[in-house]
């Protein structure tokens, strides 16, 4: 699967923005998602995943109650609602597939990687 990142973008602290990232393939519905971030110096790190299904969700505990992800199987996209941004969340956010069931935090186990796409969050 290609996956495709896109609406990244410089904001204020306290707005909002929606990534979206489109998968190619029709395999597309049996992957878990999920989204990573990685801000200058340093690894990237774990932000949310969703299931195949959409029925299971996890989230980095330092975005829980502010990033909503979410997966539209028919439209192969999952989405990453972002509200009540930091500057500390600036940083080049990933999207990522998993061909195991299991939802996963951990970097090495994603299969897919897309391109990235560039957040930055003024104060």
């Amino acid at each position: 699967v290609q996956l495709q990142a896109s609406g990244g973008g410089l904001v204020q602290a306290g707005d909002s923005l929606r990534l979206s990232c489109a998968a190619s393939g029709r395999t597309f519905s049996s992957y878990v998602m999920g989204w990573f971030r990685q801000a200058p110096g340093k690894e990237r790190e774990f932000v949310a995943a969703i299931s195949w299904s959409g029925g299971s969700t996890s989230y980095a505990d330092s975005v829980k109650g502010r990033f909503t992800i979410s997966r539209d199987n028919a439209k192969n996209t999952v989405y990453l609602q972002m509200n009540s941004l930091k500057p500390e969340d600036t940083a080049v956010y990933y999207c990522g597939a998993d061909r195991t069931t299991v939802l996963t935090t951990t970097v090495s186990a994603y299969d897919h990687w897309g391109q990235g796409t560039q957040v930055t969050v003024s104060s």
